[in-house]
């Protein structure tokens, strides 16, 4: 077998000789935690990026899945304009390829009254094809009732939000005044749960009930609802089973004369969807520094190993080694420097980013980020790709400087030592 005499030449460099110069080891050791801190700081922007969005989407979707299916006036007005949501328009909705669950939905305004205060609310009345793992996931105290639409429960899930407003806890009555065109109605109800998700848009307006007093308070007729929530199977597909939902549904009209229409998530709440892509920028910019921090460590280092090492080029040129082959070989010493480096930035981010997860020991304002501790989601697939990222461009920039041993004169390097 043909043996890689560059490569041969840096293991031996790398192994012993370096070790033992003054000026290499520090250079050498400073390139190193470049790369590595380079890295780190990479691997956690992006756990952190992809945990607070996934987090923040995940809120916004639990209270509103991913697809809302209502009457053309609800999403342009949002107003509470009644659609047919019958058993055999829910199957339609639920034969959409991508569509994973369906279930419906009734919204209502009132407003909630103690004996010293009051607070305007939305009803949301659910069923009991109602998804309530979002809502479970976040309760503070109480239990969710089980909801139908055949009877009303007199029940409802407050947020932590309301309640402090209120003054109230689980187990309390509490009256409910809704007001029409027939005028004002009052409904008492038991608070059975308290829900908080920190996402204050939501929380402070939103309150859970059964469909059946969502229904009858509007004055609507059993089989007319607010609208469908639909949730899909990959959220990367959202806008192809959205255009599925389009062709299939969207433009007919129920029997009552009103026309079906439908919009994302991301439709409906553009600001928090932009707000949440303004942190793409963010961590491009941060790997773009970071990935600069790592090469200008690594050409320095190469340099001071070059001009330390100009005696041992000057021999190898003597005996015969071309440039090309010099070159190589401080481009595989290079190649170890950056190796290790990435070996320490995988176990110093993985290991932080694992101790935020599991510990959540680095704490966020719920107000400002809507979250109580910082996100985060490792994803080893990124992870790798940022290694062979960091790898290649690092060896990319050193191919420049590396042209130095190229003006080593052999004569004029042997007064070098």
């Amino acid at each position: 077998m043909k043996m890689n005499f560059p490569l041969f030449v840096a293991r031996h460099i790398y192994a012993g000789a370096a070790g033992q110069r003054k000026v290499s080891r520090p250079a050498v050791r400073i390139a190193t935690a470049g790369v590595a801190i380079g890295l780190a700081v990479m691997i956690i922007s992006v756990s952190v990026a992809i945990g607070f969005k996934h987090t923040i989407r995940d809120k916004v979707v639990g209270f509103g899945s991913h697809i809302e299916v209502a009457d053309f006036m609800t999403l342009q007005t949002s107003e509470p304009y009644p659609i047919v949501m019958n058993d055999s328009m829910m199957s339609v909705l639920r034969a959409v390829p991508g569509v994973k669950h369906a279930q419906r939905y009734a919204t209502t305004q009132g407003i909630l009254k103690t004996g010293s205060d009051f607070l305007g609310v939305v009803f949301k009345g659910i069923g009991a094809d109602y998804d309530t793992t979002f809502i479970h996931q976040n309760m503070v105290s109480g239990t969710i009732p089980r909801f139908t639409d055949k009877a009303p429960s007199n029940r409802i899930v407050i947020s932590q939000a309301m309640a402090d407003k209120l003054g109230i806890t689980t187990g309390q009555r509490i009256f409910g005044y809704f007001i029409s065109k027939d005028g004002v109605r009052a409904r008492r109800f038991t608070v059975s749960g308290i829900y908080q998700t920190n996402l204050s848009q939501y929380d402070n307006i939103t309150c859970f009930t059964d469909i059946h007093t969502a229904v009858k308070l509007n004055g609507w007729e059993p089989d007319q609802a607010s609208g469908a929530e639909l949730t899909v199977d990959d959220f990367k597909e959202l806008n192809a089973v959205e255009n599925r939902i389009v062709d299939k549904v969207n433009r007919t009209v129920d029997h009552y004369g009103e026309t079906y229409s439908s919009k994302t998530i991301t439709e409906l709440n553009p600001q928090i969807f932009a707000w949440l892509d303004l942190l793409d920028m963010n961590v491009w910019i941060i790997l773009a520094l970071m990935a600069a921090v790592a090469s200008i460590t690594m050409i320095s280092g190469l340099l001071i190993i070059i001009l330390e090492r100009a005696s041992m080029i000057g021999i190898l040129k003597a005996l015969g080694a071309r440039n090309r082959t010099i070159r190589h070989t401080f481009m595989w010493l290079s190649a170890f420097t950056i190796g290790k480096g990435l070996l320490w930035g995988d176990a110093i981010g993985l290991g932080l980013v694992l101790l935020q997860k599991y510990t959540g020991i680095v704490k966020l304002d719920p107000a400002t980020y809507y979250i109580n501790t910082v996100a985060v989601e490792p994803s080893i697939p990124l992870i790798l790709l940022l290694n062979a990222a960091t790898l290649l461009l690092c060896m990319a920039v050193l191919v420049g400087p590396s042209y130095l041993i190229s003006h080593i004169h052999p004569a004029r390097s042997m007064h070098y030592e």
